[in-house]
């Protein structure tokens, strides 16, 4: 019962409850062998936030503070947080997965700790 980020690129993946956080499908990757259970681009950042950031870390307090906003106004995000909390009390392994090379500026570590922040249960 935990959480876990993972680049998608990363062979074999991690098992669990697989959710792409990309709103762009990363390239290379076949749907079919990317054993994912959800791909959640409705709560991804926006083409525009995407595009300012461009995985420039001098950038990525100021992106995780506009994504945050951005996650604060998606309706997406309540059923997200259901979906997860659900897999979790299940004792599934939620793995948030991301295309970006850095591992530490991501979406997904932004996802992560907003989850936490908005009553996702982590047990680790």
């Amino acid at each position: 019962m935990t959480i876990k980020l993972e680049r998608i690129y990363e062979h074999p993946g991690t098992p669990g409850f697989r959710i792409l956080t990309d709103r762009l499908w990363p390239r290379g990757i076949k749907k079919v062998d990317a054993h994912i259970d959800l791909w959640a681009k409705d709560i991804a950042p926006t083409t525009e936030l995407r595009k300012w950031f461009n995985h420039d870390t001098e950038k990525f307090t100021e992106f995780k503070s506009r994504y945050q906003d951005e996650l604060a106004q998606n309706p997406a995000t309540t059923e997200l947080i259901d979906t997860v909390n659900a897999q979790l009390q299940e004792g599934s392994t939620v793995v948030l997965l991301f295309g970006a090379k850095d591992t530490t500026n991501n979406q997904a570590v932004v996802l992560n700790e907003w989850l936490a922040a908005h009553g996702v249960h982590d047990d680790n």
